[in-house]
């Protein structure tokens, strides 16, 4: 079956923040998709509606049987059911485990730039933030590691690991992450590692996803991993992700944080997951065809056409970023909002001002109208 990503579907007026909430703006922003589901996932969703019933659920059979095998499958880890922690979504994961894991005076630590709540979950807890940048070597984003050991402290308790990275869209290398893996050892902190883009890899022959759940096993007692379905078949607003805690210890003070904080999942959330681990498989593969040559093709466009804007090409998500400091523009994102009508994310929420991340997750022809507007202001 052929998958159709170039035809448009009209979201305004559907209540999704993307469109609605500044309607007089064209969007490029929040990390959500202009496509529709793979056809299972729906299916899956219109078989519970067909039930009738929608009482408090609980993770059935068959959406734990589609993880375990999705974890096999995809990562290469035979993960026991109990490892598994259900949650509603990966932003009350990042900040339950700041909250299990620090207390006031101690802090978090994460690298930037990097998606927003990884800058504010520390104050959940009332802990403080401690912030590295990435640092560009050799072509490519990776961790600035001196500057990680100088601002390391003896009250720094968890590390948040962004992999693959919004925004850079780098996907790291096991060198990499075991180097991370390691500093985090040294340090005595818990590696939260949110891997939400893990299945948005744009060409897994080169830069293939190494996931934290595959690390030497001396690193697994320190060791939080995050995955969902969301944001690779465009479910996020059915809230539904997990973690996956090997040690004991460390899941039992994960699940004690939960408190009473966070809501039921609901059924339709279970369900659309178990569809799109057991069958968007497909869909997912076109998909990526689909953003490859629209991150290529957007590459091009800002290079060529677009003076001023510098781009390096990110590993995977559908999202660019893209270094506008040379404009001159304190906000490029307000400039580009006044002057071309264009909603963008400003690089100073994710701690990197003079930057915009631009969505490319669209139909090509929508995500061109987008660049022509920022080369017509250039």
């Amino acid at each position: 079956m052929t998958f159709d990503f170039d035809t448009p579907i009209n979201r305004k007026g559907t209540g999704c923040i993307k469109f609605d909430r500044r309607p007089e703006l064209d969007p490029f922003w929040v990390a959500d998709m202009d496509f529709a589901s793979a056809p299972e996932i729906l299916e899956g969703i219109h078989r519970r509606v067909d039930h009738g019933i929608f009482g408090y659920a609980q993770a059935h059979e068959g959406l734990n049987e589609a993880v375990l095998e999705y974890l096999e499958r995809r990562i290469g880890v035979k993960t026991p059911l109990a490892h598994v922690v259900h949650l509603g979504g990966l932003v009350p994961a990042l900040s339950l485990a700041t909250r299990a894991f620090c207390q006031r005076g101690e802090a978090v630590m994460t690298c930037t730039p990097v998606y927003p709540p990884f800058l504010n979950v520390h104050k959940d807890a009332g802990a403080e933030l401690i912030t590295v940048d990435h640092t560009f070597e050799d072509g490519r984003w990776t961790f600035d590691w001196a500057a990680m050991e100088r601002a390391v402290t003896p009250q720094t308790k968890v590390f948040l690991l962004c992999n693959p990275q919004n925004p850079l869209g780098r996907v790291f290398s096991r060198y990499e992450l075991e180097k991370l893996a390691i500093f985090c050892e040294e340090n005595d902190l818990i590696l939260v590692s949110d891997e939400i883009h893990c299945d948005l890899v744009l060409d897994e022959a080169a830069t293939p996803h190494i996931s934290a759940l595959t690390f030497p096993e001396e690193f697994q007692k320190r060791t939080i991993t995050l995955l969902a379905p969301s944001k690779t078949w465009n479910i996020a607003g059915l809230g539904y992700a997990f973690a996956v805690i090997p040690d004991d210890s460390v899941r039992r003070r994960f699940n004690a944080a939960k408190g009473h904080t966070l809501t039921e999942i609901s059924a339709l959330s279970y369900h659309a997951a178990e569809a799109a681990y057991r069958h968007g498989e497909p869909w997912r593969q076109q998909l990526i065809a689909y953003l490859r040559q629209n991150r290529d093709t957007l590459v091009d466009f800002i290079r060529d056409r677009c003076p001023g804007l510098i781009i390096h090409p990110g590993e995977a998500t559908y999202l660019a970023w893209i270094d506008a400091r040379a404009l001159g523009h304190d906000n490029p994102a307000l400039f580009f909002e006044k002057n071309a009508g264009l909603f963008l994310s400003d690089g100073a929420f994710f701690q990197w001002p003079g930057w915009i991340r631009f969505n490319f997750g669209c139909p090509r022809a929508r995500m061109l109208e987008g660049l022509e507007k920022i080369a017509a202001v250039l």
